[in-house]
């Protein structure tokens, strides 16, 4: 049977590009079919690759492999979800939480593809549900967040936010970040929230600029409900999931935000960083003078 890679990458960056066309090269020599997504063949100039509609591009593949930032991994999780196909990201971007690989490892990561050196981590993600006046009207679900914030700039936004079917505050504020242990390091992070080491189980609430006395970030159980809703006593609001996909909410409208009932398997490959030297590593935090496990 033929082994077959989907491969995206940041069209607008050529570093990008030209990582692609040597990764697809060599996969290619190798006897796995490269597959890319019909709106960035042109741009990523892959000769012999399988051109696919988004819908069906991961289907049958064996692996999501993708070179960009955050952002990139976060567009190639949508089809990596759908599909149920492990996603592998190398980090051509600032940050890159979500990357398996820094640039400097890609030439030892294909070939752990190659190789099919690579176990599957499945990471916690949120599924999302807005009503109004008790009404479906919109669903969506994240990796990283899923961010309620005002739509208006001169008004505060007015929630009530509750836990596992109790109310638990009234926050006027700029938003509420609901986010899992893989997000806790993304918008959560910024907004004040803690750093969850992706191991755990849990989902987290984060407000962002509260004016109220109870507003400090919570960690509940990954088989918590938690649900907003709109009051018409402040601004309408936005719902962002992963900030890719958004729905409105006009006032009255219900968040409710749960676990997810589909993970996003991520392709780890042999090595032996840690979350916590991927801490270090990104935050620039400083670590000298540790020796390291005492001698006894």
């Amino acid at each position: 049977m033929t082994r077959s890679v989907l491969l995206l990458a940041h069209t607008g960056r050529a570093d990008a590009a030209e990582a692609a066309r040597g990764v697809a090269q060599r996969l290619q020599d190798a006897g796995v079919e490269v597959r890319v997504l019909a709106e960035e063949a042109g741009q990523l100039g892959l000769t012999g690759a399988r051109v696919c509609e988004p819908a069906q591009a991961a289907a049958g593949a064996e692996l999501v492999l993708v070179l960009g930032g955050d952002g990139s991994i976060l567009r190639a999780a949508e089809l990596s979800r759908d599909a149920g196909v492990p996603l592998l990201g190398v980090n051509l971007g600032r940050v890159g939480f979500l990357a398996e690989a820094e640039p400097e490892h890609l030439e030892d990561t294909v070939g752990h593809v190659l190789d099919r050196d690579w176990a599957v981590e499945e990471r916690l993600t949120l599924d999302v549900a807005v009503t109004l006046d008790g009404s479906l009207v919109g669903t969506g679900w994240a990796l990283n967040e899923a961010s309620v914030e005002k739509s208006a700039r001169e008004r505060m936004l007015e929630l009530v936010v509750e836990v596992d079917g109790r109310p638990l505050s009234r926050w006027g504020c700029d938003g509420v970040v609901c986010a899992t242990p893989t997000g806790s390091t993304a918008y959560a992070f910024s907004a004040g929230g803690p750093v969850v080491w992706p191991g755990v189980e849990a989902l987290l609430v984060v407000p962002i600029s509260a004016h109220a006395l109870f507003a400090r970030p919570l960690v509940v159980a990954p088989t918590s409900r938690i649900a907003m809703e709109v009051l018409p006593s402040g601004s309408s609001a936005v719902l962002a999931c992963d900030g890719r996909r958004t729905i409105r909410l006009p006032h009255g409208s219900r968040v409710d935000v749960v676990r997810g009932s589909r993970p996003v398997p991520l392709a780890r490959t042999p090595h032996p960083r840690t979350f916590t030297d991927t801490l270090v590593q990104k935050f620039d935090l400083p670590v000298d003078g540790w020796r390291g496990r005492a001698q006894g």
